[in-house]
């Protein structure tokens, strides 16, 4: 199987990129930089813009199976962007396949498509998108999702997964930015911590992938259908945030800020941040104030089910291998 990943430089994307080429398969990624690692991964890197359709028609072809990673992630931002890459890079993609009769596609979701705010305890995949979106990158995913679903058929087939905040070493968005704010003093708990989150490990994140490329085949329950995947863990959000800032050395978070204070600072942000627009965004946005302070689990066990994914690293395990990675920078 010759597989292409796009965002292969990302820390998903690189990640399924190693386990692939453990497994012997040919690998073309696709991105906008270019990476040393995948030079020593011996890939095939090709740069590119994925809301180009020329160029990622070119790059689909002579491929098996594609993981679709690549995306524009983050909490704010114009909407324009955001359906840029997310939506009409995500068709660009199925074009291409259709056109080069490329037969799989693996799509990175999010659980945010389905987030309208409040909380969600133990979902499963039945849980419908929101009709409103307060941040474009769960707006534009959703769409995107939902056009991948459409497009499964017997000359396309098509899974989408949705892993609730991936971490473990080399991370480059999640573990960072914690550790960031920390170090700055500007981190605080949304409520009092205690609401219920899942989160997915690495290795884990890219298991299910490969699972899921593995089963994706005509008349598979797999095929057509979205997955949560998660550790299978809920932790309070204070629990699982401490266990990362204590596996980097610094100490645990205790300070909390109320949910409406939280809200009325993002509003206040927000508006600021149109008016004199700043490198990185808001400290504070709505859409961050509830993520952070409601539940966020879900019901895994239909990708257990049609996938076979089962979590192989615990959280205590790899907050056990995070602290090592940290230790062996110093």
């Amino acid at each position: 199987m010759k597989a292409l990943v796009t965002g292969g430089g990302g820390f998903l994307g690189g990640a399924i990129v190693r386990r692939l080429v453990e497994r012997g398969w040919p690998v073309r990624t696709f991105q906008r930089g270019h990476y040393q690692l995948l030079d020593e991964l011996g890939v095939e890197q090709i740069r590119g813009d994925i809301a180009d359709p020329e160029a990622v028609s070119g790059v689909v072809d002579g491929c098996d199976i594609v993981f679709h990673v690549a995306a524009k992630v983050d909490p704010w931002g114009a909407y324009q962007p955001f359906h840029r890459t997310n939506v009409v890079g995500t068709e660009n993609v199925l074009a291409a396949m259709r056109s080069r009769g490329v037969p799989k596609l693996v799509y990175t979701s999010t659980p945010s498509v389905v987030h309208s705010g409040g909380d969600l305890a133990g979902v499963d995949e039945s849980a419908p998108y929101p009709e409103h979106f307060e941040a474009a990158y769960p707006q534009t995913k959703a769409m995107a999702e939902m056009a991948v679903l459409a497009a499964n058929d017997h000359e396309l087939l098509t899974v989408a997964l949705r892993p609730r905040l991936i971490w473990g070493p080399e991370d480059t968005n999640l573990v960072p930015q914690l550790v960031a704010r920390a170090r700055a003093g500007q981190l605080r708990f949304v409520g009092d911590g205690s609401n219920l989150v899942d989160t997915v490990y690495i290795d884990n994140a890219v298991d299910a992938h490969l699972l899921a490329a593995d089963c994706l085949a005509p008349g598979a329950p797999c095929a057509g259908r979205p997955y949560f995947i998660s550790n299978g863990q809920p932790w309070p959000m204070k629990k699982i945030i401490n266990g990362i800032l204590v596996a980097a050395g610094l100490p645990p978070e205790e300070r909390t800020v109320p949910l409406k204070a939280a809200l009325v600072a993002g509003a206040v942000f927000e508006n600021l941040y149109k008016l004199f627009p700043t490198r990185g965004g808001p400290r504070m946005t709505r859409f961050v104030a509830r993520n952070f302070a409601t539940a966020h689990w879900f019901d895994i066990s239909a990708a257990r089910r049609d996938l076979g994914y089962e979590p192989r690293i615990s959280i205590e395990e790899g907050l056990a291998r995070l602290r090592a990675w940290f230790d062996s920078r110093d």
